[in-house]
């Protein structure tokens, strides 16, 4: 285990308007409001065609091949995530989602391009001191968090 010592610094309330990307907006905020590492929690709705990433194809070999799942029609979400700066200082934002809609559950990461329908509420919790970055991974080809100790 690796961990590093933070304190909550700025608080950010967000909201996010129809046709948004989640990712995309969030990591254009952070990088506006020089947001280094942050807790990210959504809460609203997707758009239909919204894509997550469901899981590998397989649970292990040479590559690692991501299933996306395309979500049907307007669905609820609450989705937790994590901000970091990757290699280069830029914010990645790592969350995953539960999206529903008439009983039916999906649970992925964000990442594929989940668009906000109507209305997403964000709240960003910037985390100050913590020492924290995406490095790539030479076997998975993930921006995996290091963490100094």
């Amino acid at each position: 285990m690796q961990y590093s010592e933070g304190k909550l610094g700025r608080v950010f309330v967000l909201r996010l308007e129809e046709g948004e990307k989640l990712n995309d907006t969030i990591e254009a905020f952070a990088r506006e409001h020089r947001i280094g590492c942050a807790m990210a929690i959504f809460l609203g709705g997707s758009g239909d065609g919204s894509k997550v990433v469901v899981g590998p194809e397989a649970n292990r070999g040479d590559a690692i091949i991501p299933m996306l799942y395309t979500l049907g029609g307007a669905q609820e979400v609450l989705a937790v995530g994590t901000l970091f700066p990757n290699e280069a200082g830029e914010p990645l934002l790592h969350m995953h989602a539960a999206a529903g809609r008439e009983g039916g559950a999906t649970v992925g990461c964000t990442r594929a391009g989940v668009e906000v329908w109507l209305v997403g509420e964000v709240l960003l919790l910037e985390i100050l001191g913590a020492e924290a970055v995406r490095k790539k991974d030479a076997k998975t080809g993930f921006q995996l968090l290091q963490v100094a100790d």
